[in-house]
């Protein structure tokens, strides 16, 4: 079973950025997609978006043109770079491989 530990969250003004790593315990992400999801307070776990084998990513729409999936198999760290941050963007958010999902790193979106 890989797993995988999220890390970069915190605090940030609206506007700002943040760059989330999710880093896997062996090589996986060359071989599988991987997702990140995030789950705001009182709401379902939702998808964030996608990055598959060759590099194609894709991105729920509350996202699209300010949030990044890229991938570096050296070192079995995905990332999430996240721009213009909005309130309703914070949340606890979780990157997820096959059927292995992180702890989730909290992401706080507030002035």
């Amino acid at each position: 079973q890989v797993q995988l530990v999220e890390s970069g969250g915190g605090l940030v003004q609206p506007g700002g950025s943040l760059r989330l790593s999710c880093e896997a315990s062996r090589s996986i992400f060359s071989s599988y997609s991987m997702s990140w999801y995030r789950q705001a307070p009182g709401k379902r776990r939702e998808l964030v978006g996608t990055i598959s084998v060759g590099g194609t990513t894709n991105y729920a729409d509350p996202v699209k043109g300010r949030f990044t999936i890229s991938r570096n198999n050296a070192k079995n760290t995905v990332y999430l770079q996240m721009n213009r941050l909005q309130p309703d963007d914070t949340a606890v958010y979780y990157c997820k491989v096959l059927d292995a999902w992180g702890q989730g790193t909290q992401v706080t979106v507030s002035s």
